[in-house]
C-alpha cells in the first residue's frame, strides 16, 4: 500500500503540475506534508532547501528523498519514476499537439495565463516556509538570514547554491 501511496503522491502533481519542479513543490508539499503527514513543514523545507543546493531538477531529488525515506531503495525507485513517467508521456503526447498549432493565439493565450498562476503558487509557498523559519528560528534569525541572502543574490550576485549552503551552515552553528 505505500509504494502506491508514493507512486500517487510523486504522479499526481507531475501529471497536473504544468511549469516544471518548482511550480509543482507545492503541490508536492501538499501530498508528502498535508496528506500522507510523511513530513513536516519544517522537514520539508529541509528537505527542499538541501535539494535546491544540489544539482539536478529538484522534483525528482525531491521524490528520491522522500521515497527512500518512507519505504527504503524501492520507495525512492517508484517515487522517482512517478516523478519521470508523466513528464514523459505528457510531452510526448503534448509535443505534437503543441508544435501542430505552436503559432494558434488560443496556445500563446494558454501559456500567458499560466505563469500568473505559478507565481501565486510559489509566493504562497514561499510565505509557508517564512512563517515556519520564523516559528522555529524566531524573528532576528530569520530577518539576519532573509537580509544576507538578499544581499548576497542582489548586491554580490552569489550563486544561490552558495547562499543556501551559508544559511544551512549557520543554522547548523547558530540554531542546531
Amino acid at each position: 500500500m505505500i509504494y502506491w501511496q508514493l507512486f500517487l503522491a510523486f504522479f499526481v502533481p507531475n501529471i497536473i503540475g504544468y511549469g516544471g519542479g518548482p511550480a509543482i513543490i507545492p503541490l508536492i508539499e501538499a501530498e508528502v506534508v498535508g496528506r500522507y503527514g510523511w513530513m513536516n513543514a519544517q522537514e520539508f523545507a529541509e528537505t527542499l532547501a538541501l535539494g535546491n543546493a544540489l544539482p539536478s531538477p529538484i522534483a525528482t531529488k525531491m521524490a528520491g528523498y522522500v521515497g527512500y525515506d518512507v519505504a527504503g531503495i524501492a520507495g525512492a525507485a517508484i517515487a522517482v519514476l512517478a516523478t519521470v513517467v508523466p513528464s514523459l508521456l505528457l510531452m510526448l503526447g503534448a509535443l505534437g499537439l503543441l508544435y501542430r498549432h505552436r503559432d494558434s493565439p488560443r496556445v500563446k493565450r494558454m501559456s500567458q495565463w499560466v505563469r500568473p498562476v505559478i507565481a501565486v503558487m510559489m509566493a504562497w509557498l514561499t510565505w509557508s516556509f517564512f512563517s515556519t523559519g520564523l516559528e522555529g528560528a524566531g524573528l532576528r534569525h530569520t530577518l539576519l538570514i532573509a537580509a544576507a541572502a538578499a544581499i548576497a543574490l542582489l548586491r554580490f550576485r552569489v550563486h544561490p547554491a552558495f547562499v543556501i549552503l551559508a544559511a544551512l551552515m549557520y543554522g547548523g552553528l547558530f540554531l542546531g
